[in-house]
């Protein structure tokens, strides 16, 4: 490859910037703000919800971002994610970014970001070798602009863009109807089992708020919590980490799955969901049903997870239960322990009743429920192949392996 090489520098269209400092106090109003948790979540950054700071006129002038801004992760707790780089593909309003991001705006003419934003997730980019490693691994704005870059021409930038562009965006696609799915099946429940407009509710007395054929039971004579389940000793399973869960939807990050031989005690099987019990992920919304093993396949994961399975109650029920307002009302003020370290315990159950509806009302909803959980999976499938064939794909362009 004859590509040549440039400072980084050359190619920025007005200074790097680093973001700015809003207290906990001054946040809530004013205008949306990226955060280390959204540069960490979403490669490529559109219109999401984001928390609101105020902004003076200077700061609107300066601190803004633009669709094709590079924004680069100024400190990490771990070293991988120092430097990590994101794109803003989308603006639908005034956004701002905090100060442990670097803001970086290309020359258009000479340097295509979205070429660059796939760049710097190549093996030929050198940014691990401006990552300095402390209390926190970091890279710095002025090393930054030094960094040696390949710079094709921009014919050939554009070509590579596009091409591993037709990847995300077909997996973003997916994304977008697993997250119409999924709440198909939650105001389904919510209609049915919180609300009570189920079928023919007009014709059905409530009494002590629960319809007449219902009962009220404890979550625990419903529901398996934290399930003992057998697995051979020292077999090489999958473990779960937190971070593999997401805050907003079933789905999970199986890059972050490991394998191991020594086994914690959480451990659970195909449709069981997944509760984060500690703050602040718990809070958050971090939860899963659990789609990606096979039929008689055993996991574990952190221990900070609350396992739910199936019993009284169907496991497309207890997910969508797990995900509703009141459960989650409840277990977040259910939480004990130290400031920061809070955790739900599981003897809390024992207080929260669940309406328990008929088995033809209840089969009536697991259908539809499973209709749109079995489609989560296989566009869940389909995101993780397209994501290992441009990850394949990506560096076999930018090494000049694949002429364009």
């Amino acid at each position: 490859m004859s590509w040549e090489e440039v400072e980084f520098e050359e190619l920025y269209a007005l200074p790097s910037k680093n973001g700015l400092t809003r207290p906990a106090r001054v946040r809530g109003e004013g205008y949306k703000m990226i955060n280390m948790g959204e540069l960490f979540g979403h490669d490529r950054i559109g219109a999401i919800n984001m928390e609101l700071v105020p902004m003076n006129d200077k700061e609107l002038e300066t601190m803004l971002v633009d669709e094709g801004d590079l924004l680069f992760a100024r400190q990490s707790l771990v070293l991988a994610g120092a430097g990590k780089c994101s794109i803003v593909k989308e603006v639908s309003e005034p956004t701002t970014f905090e100060s442990h991001i670097i803001r970086v705006r290309l020359k258009k003419e000479m340097a295509q970001p979205s070429f660059f934003y796939y760049y710097f997730k190549s093996p030929i980019c050198r940014i691990k070798s401006i990552v300095t490693q402390g209390v926190q691994a970091g890279i710095r704005g002025n090393d930054l602009k030094k960094l040696k870059v390949h710079l094709p021409p921009i014919n050939v930038q554009k070509v590579i863009a596009t091409t591993l562009l037709k990847y995300d965006e077909l997996i973003e696609n997916n994304r977008r109807r697993i997250q119409l799915l999924e709440e198909s099946a939650r105001l389904l429940y919510k209609e049915w089992f919180v609300h009570l407009r189920f079928p023919g509710h007009e014709h059905v007395r409530t009494v002590d708020g629960v319809p007449e054929g219902w009962t009220s039971l404890p979550l625990g004579e419903t529901v398996v919590i934290n399930p003992r389940t057998q697995v051979e000793k020292n077999k090489a399973i999958k473990y779960v980490p937190m971070s593999s869960l997401s805050e907003t939807d079933m789905t999970v990050d199986t890059s972050d799955f490991e394998i191991r031989e020594k086994h914690t005690n959480v451990k659970f099987r195909k449709e069981d969901t997944l509760v984060a019990r500690i703050t602040p992920c718990l809070e958050n919304g971090k939860s899963s049903y659990v789609y990606f093993l096979e039929e008689d396949e055993v996991a574990c994961g952190s221990t900070e997870f609350i396992v739910l399975r199936k019993k009284m109650l169907s496991s497309e029920y207890i997910y969508c239960m797990a995900r509703s307002y009141d459960f989650r009302e409840y277990a977040i003020k259910s939480m004990t322990g130290s400031s920061g370290r809070q955790r739900v315990q599981v003897s809390a159950f024992n207080e929260y009743f669940v309406s328990v509806p008929p088995e033809n009302l209840l089969e009536q909803f697991n259908e539809f429920a499973r209709g749109c959980f079995s489609q989560i999976k296989n566009l869940a499938r389909q995101n993780l192949q397209l994501a290992e064939a441009r990850d394949l794909l990506l560096p076999r362009l930018m090494n000049g392996e694949i002429a364009v």
